[in-house]
């Protein structure tokens, strides 16, 4: 019998993971991916000799044998990749203070209890959070027996996870009287939730949560190269404008330039808004889902500055947070009087030997503003990214006196980079953010009055993350081959 059909909009980490997975299943899949490498925001990109990553921290599943680290070696070989665990998370200064973020959770205790002990009581709170988030599991496994297992293990932390669920970081922020832990849970994403960053640090403590040397490039590659060698077809600037509906049935889609290609199936591992209310012309909603895109809050988008410094930085923090001398104006709505910088000393092969990459992020909701000023005055636009690029240079000059006079790279990604290249709402850096009205339940997958079409991705899993992109295409895989009658096959 003739093989089943799937096209799959998207060749981000959740529409190569579905990609591998239904090929297992036994799909003709392609993958229709709009720019000319896979990734989508999962990415990085090189400027003379250097290296500047757009997305990966840490990878949860990086140790062999804990949560997550099976399920990945289903779609790539993950013990082809070095993993860098670092001793340090963050290093926060202000007014001449400074407090360590450790990765271990025992380290993280007594520094903070050192230099804030009027914060005791909140620093002990966090502390006892993450050392018992570190004793949860979060593999369900796929036979009944291990489902029954995974859920009494659940049990004991459901009063925990209740609890803290209400919570968002600037909340937690307010029981700290210094300033810097306030700063390090009140500020950037104050509204996303507190069990964020303590599910984070538990992964580190536990050594789970691994830097991958090379990259986003080196995951995005290892995925595409399993995918490939199971059957499975991309096609590079396949640009979606439409998916063909017949009958209440997804039949295939339509590319920019009018090419039509029929399909069994459709899933999208693509922008979630742009799928349900362009795609298909909103006609396949519900009040569900049209209060999800009215009132979800987004990650935010960003403005990303990244360097080249022909400078050593090997005793400097791999992230640090710092308060430059003068405030940034990122845009007409946005000013930063602090600079986040992410420190790439650790990853040999992002500059040359003697030299760094260095990375500084700021987020931004005025997104509207950089996709606008792009389309009318491109000499604008590149001069207000020179003229944020040329501040940033100062203020890290400023900090690091070794990198005075020796930038040699300086690029710079807006909002309006990322919608052109990922096509991501609004330019968010990632999807919906995880709060305490979104909680951590996946969303719907399909949507109502259409058959054989699926979701995926980032879209349908708030927090998003490397991770989401694995989980929902492992499980609306599970959900299809129900659906068509077929064998569930994860290896």
């Amino acid at each position: 019998m003739k093989n089943k059909k799937a096209l799959i909009i998207g060749g981000g980490i959740a529409g190569l993971c579905t990609g591998v997975y239904l090929r297992r299943a036994g799909f003709d899949t392609e993958i229709l991916e709009m720019h000319t490498l896979a990734g989508g925001l999962a990415t990085a990109w090189t400027r003379k000799g250097y290296t500047f990553e757009n997305c990966v921290h840490w990878l949860v599943g990086s140790k062999p044998g804990a949560d997550m680290n099976a399920q990945w070696k289903e779609v790539f070989d993950i013990d082809r990749l070095l993993f860098h665990n670092d001793d340090v998370y963050e290093v926060i200064e202000k007014d001449g203070d400074r407090m360590t973020v450790f990765q271990n959770v025992d380290r993280l205790e007594r520094e903070w209890l050192d230099k804030a002990p009027g914060d005791a009581a909140a620093i002990r709170e966090f502390s006892g959070l993450v050392r018992k988030l570190s004793r949860f599991r979060t593999n369900p496994g796929d036979s009944l027996i291990d489902r029954l297992k995974f859920l009494a293990g659940v049990i004991p932390f459901l009063p925990t996870l209740g609890r803290y669920s209400k919570l968002t970081m600037g909340k937690f922020a307010l029981k700290f009287k210094h300033p810097l832990l306030r700063e390090f849970f009140g500020v950037g994403l104050s509204d996303l939730s507190f069990l964020a960053i303590a599910f984070a640090l538990a992964w580190m403590t536990n050594r789970n949560a691994g830097y991958p040397i090379g990259g986003s490039p080196i995951i995005i590659g290892l995925i595409e190269e399993r995918y490939k060698s199971l059957g499975g077809k991309i096609r590079f600037g396949a640009r979606v404008e439409k998916i063909v509906v017949e009958n209440g049935r997804a039949a295939g889609v339509l590319l920019a330039g009018g090419e039509r290609l029929s399909a069994d199936i459709v899933v999208s591992a693509a922008d979630g808004h742009a799928t349900i209310f362009d795609m298909l012309e909103g006609k396949y909603v519900s009040d569900k889902i049209n209060k999800i895109y009215a009132t979800y809050k987004r990650f935010p988008s960003y403005v990303q500055v990244s360097l080249g410094v022909a400078a050593d930085f090997k005793k400097e923090p791999p992230f640090l947070y710092t308060t430059p001398v003068k405030t940034i104006e990122i845009d007409p709505e946005t000013r930063r009087d602090s600079l986040s910088i992410r420190i790439f000393n650790f990853d040999p092969t992002f500059a040359p030997a003697g030299k760094t990459a260095l990375v500084a992020f700021f987020t931004t909701t005025n997104d509207e503003y950089w996709v606008a000023l792009r389309q009318n005055d491109r000499n604008k636009y590149e001069a207000e990214k020179s003229r944020i690029a040329a501040e940033v240079i100062t203020a890290v000059e400023a900090r690091f006196p070794a990198a005075a006079g020796k930038v040699e790279v300086a690029d710079v990604a807006t909002p309006a980079t990322v919608v052109r290249y990922t096509g991501n709402w609004r330019g968010s850096m990632e999807g919906w953010l995880m709060t305490p009205a979104s909680g951590i339940k996946q969303l719907p997958s399909v949507l109502p009055g259409l058959k054989n079409f699926y979701m995926v991705g980032q879209w349908i899993s708030p927090g998003g993350g490397l991770p989401s992109g694995l989980l929902t295409g492992r499980n609306v895989t599970r959900r299809i081959c129900k659906d068509f009658g077929l064998p569930w096959k994860a290896n």
